[in-house]
């Protein structure tokens, strides 16, 4: 008996940890009553094996077992590169 794992996608928001990154997934959703779409971001910790993943890529998440105490999640790829500019400090005050 398989159980499906699930899949989600999202944009890296933190990477300044050792294989480990903070994925922003946006779902939106419709109010049953009021029809209104309601905008949900939640932020899940997931894990990142070679430590590719930097801040602004898009990646696809699968659920996991438990690798700590937050992670519930791995990084399955990779889907967009994302474009964040490298400003050291000295470049900003000149």
């Amino acid at each position: 008996m398989e159980t499906k794992r699930k899949i989600r996608f999202g944009k890296v928001v933190g990477d300044t940890m050792d294989k480990t990154v903070i994925v922003a997934v946006d779902t939106t959703k419709r109010h049953p009553l009021y029809k209104k779409t309601i905008r949900r971001v939640v932020k899940y910790y997931a894990h990142d094996e070679k430590n590719e993943c930097k801040v602004g890529d898009t990646v696809k998440l699968e659920e996991t077992r438990p690798t700590s105490k937050l992670k519930r999640w791995r990084v399955v790829e990779i889907t967009v590169k994302g474009k964040v500019a490298e400003i050291k400090p000295e470049e900003i005050t000149s």
